[in-house]
């Protein structure tokens, strides 16, 4: 099959995909879009939103509709490295026998990430980031596709540990979960509050995502698209000279090449969704937010001043 059919076949199945998703979990398109996005484009994705938005519901449903393995890990302060990946123990034969932890599957659901020591996140970030894991001096490779969709509540930050800037660089997403509108919340409550429970078909098979991932990277980008990428990754920076006044008063930290890495793939997977053969600067435009959101780091004026991270991405955009 050409790239030009399997992009259109891509545009095809993508909706389908969503209105599957959608039998079950109740608006959040964009959150939904932003997901699928890092999953097209091999990236990782942080989800912050207060309990109950369905944050768990709405990425196991995911996967089952991707027709992936998924686990799911519940992030305790008593969570050790070997809890996740995996140990060795004593069988029958008095031989050393690994046993695989939950971080074996395709989709991880790291439930509150914030909440376990950093020892332990180190252990799950280092599997998303080698897509592989080493446990006395063996290295384990773990099955592809493989993503790691982590959930963090905003709310509650004592007793937690959090993410570390370069740690957080990891996730390719950062995606906020808002509460549905007053019509939706209406139809979550009928739809759930009834003896019915609604199957989805699974659309996809590990392959076909592994596919459609490589399919992603071979899309074609111009040079003035890159350069508006790198641009506006640059500008995040404080005074370096191609900052604006926003950014020099208001940020500590700006975004690194990661960040322009992944608004270029990002935006292939944003163009190839709607059906387009190369991205444009509206497609960097368009999933701007999401990558640029937790590498932008404010100072404590903007704290004081109560200036959000987007209103900065905003004024650069």
């Amino acid at each position: 099959m050409s790239d030009v059919s399997a992009l259109k076949k891509l545009v095809e199945k993508h909706r389908v995909l969503k209105q599957e998703i959608a039998k079950v979990i109740i608006g959040q398109e964009a959150v939904i879009e932003e997901i699928l996005l890092a999953i097209y484009s091999g990236g990782h994705a942080l989800l912050i939103g207060v309990p109950g938005l369905a944050k768990t519901l709405m990425i196991h449903t995911i996967a089952d509709t991707l027709g992936l393995d998924f686990k799911r890990i519940q992030f305790t302060p008593d969570l050790m490295p070997s809890d996740i990946l995996g140990s060795e123990i004593l069988d029958a034969n008095r031989e050393f026998k690994f046993i695989k932890g939950p971080v074996f599957a395709n989709i991880i659901l790291a439930d509150e990430i914030n909440r376990t020591p950093p020892k332990t996140q180190a252990a799950l970030l280092e599997a998303m980031q080698e897509r592989a894991i080493t446990v006395a001096g063996y290295n384990y490779k773990l099955d592809l596709p493989y993503f790691v969709l982590a959930t963090q509540n905003p709310i509650e930050q004592e007793g937690t540990y959090p993410l570390p800037e370069a740690q957080l660089d990891r996730f390719m997403f950062a995606i906020e979960l808002n509460y549905p509108s007053f019509e939706e919340e209406v139809d979550v409550v009928k739809s759930t509050t009834v003896d019915k429970q609604v199957k989805v078909t699974p659309l996809f098979t590990a392959k076909e995502i592994v596919d459609i991932q490589h399919l992603v990277r071979r899309i074609p980008v111009a040079d003035n698209v890159v350069e508006y990428a790198v641009g506006l990754v640059g500008k995040t920076r404080p005074n370096n000279g191609k900052s604006i006044k926003m950014v020099d008063e208001y940020v500590d930290w700006g975004a690194g090449p990661r960040a322009s890495q992944n608004l270029v793939l990002a935006a292939k997977a944003h163009a190839a969704v709607n059906g387009k053969f190369s991205p444009d600067i509206e497609n960097i435009k368009a999933v701007a937010n999401g990558i640029l959101r937790h590498r932008v780091i404010k100072n404590y004026k903007a704290e004081a001043e109560n200036i959000s991270v987007e209103e900065i991405i905003a004024s650069l955009l």
